[in-house]
């Protein structure tokens, strides 16, 4: 097995909102922000190979939204899918699997694409069964009010209407120690209904997509929970357990969205649980 992280492309988000309750004058000594309250977001997704399969887990915004659209987020930097493929030697039609940890437009607006003369959409990645779970799936198909803005539909209809989509079965419990696509499951309900966060065993580490239950290294205590989540009394005991458990068992948190640190390990203190050590995807993966 391999793990190669693919960057598709950074941007900025408020940070009142990601911190939700938070003040500034605590998140901002983490996570600083510029004149306009914004801190840098990256999408950093995580790609597998694995014998036969090369599963990519999530696919940031793509590019096939508005102008207006992208100008809500600052996007900056200068990373692509197709570039951070192309790096190690892939293309997006070599893709047998696409995992979306959920179906907000950060994580699977590069699933879907716009056809040839933009009269419609299609797949982004042709060759590629792609996976979500059913629970998730009639909950982002039939949005609420809050996160109706995350759910877009030509990101998410196109996967069932080409025939490439395919559930996970969840687990009777929150974890799934083994899926469909070889690697465990945490299933957390917080943020939004049943997110799934895979747990690879690399070599002789366990290395954890966190997506959006742990944001960035500034979210590591229990109540820095985002504004964006629709239960954020549900996540933080969700969180907790993680925590812990990454904790005991030394998980290597793979961060998806954190500009800056890209994988860190955390260790039990007298304040809870906190950041032990960081690291580039270079020291950990390669």
């Amino acid at each position: 097995m391999k793990l190669y992280p693919i960057e598709t492309g950074n941007f900025k988000l408020d940070g009142g909102a990601m911190f939700g309750v938070v003040p500034k004058t605590i998140w901002s000594r983490t996570n600083p922000a510029d004149e306009n309250n914004l801190i840098d977001i990256a999408a950093r997704c995580l790609l597998i190979e694995d014998g036969n399969k090369l599963i990519l887990i999530d696919t940031g915004m793509g590019n096939k939204q508005s102008d207006k659209f992208f100008g809500y987020y600052s996007l900056w930097g200068t990373h692509s899918m197709d570039k951070s493929l192309a790096q190690y030697g892939f293309h997006r039609d070599d893709i047998t699997d696409v995992f979306m940890t959920h179906l907000h437009f950060d994580h699977c607006g590069g699933s879907v694409q716009w056809n040839a003369d933009k009269t419609g959409y299609e797949v982004a990645f042709k060759n590629a069964k792609y996976w979500s779970n059913e629970n998730h799936w009639e909950w982002a198909t039939k949005p609420n009010v809050r996160e109706k803005a995350s759910f877009l539909s030509e990101n998410i209809l196109p996967m069932q209407e080409s025939g490439q989509l395919n559930f996970i079965k969840r687990p009777a419990g929150d974890f799934l120690s083994t899926s469909e696509l070889g690697f465990g499951i945490f299933f957390a309900d917080g943020h939004t209904e049943k997110q799934m966060l895979p747990h690879i065993q690399y070599q002789d580490k366990t290395i954890v997509f966190c997506a959006d239950l742990l944001a960035t290294a500034g979210h590591i205590p229990i109540p820095y929970v985002m504004g964006y989540d629709t239960r954020p009394l549900l996540t933080m005991p969700e969180k907790e357990k993680f925590m812990n458990a990454a904790a005991d068992q030394n998980y290597y948190l793979f961060l998806e969205h954190d500009a800056h640190n890209e994988i860190i390990t955390v260790e039990r203190t007298e304040k809870g649980v906190r950041l032990k050590e960081r690291f580039s995807c270079n020291e950990i993966l390669t």
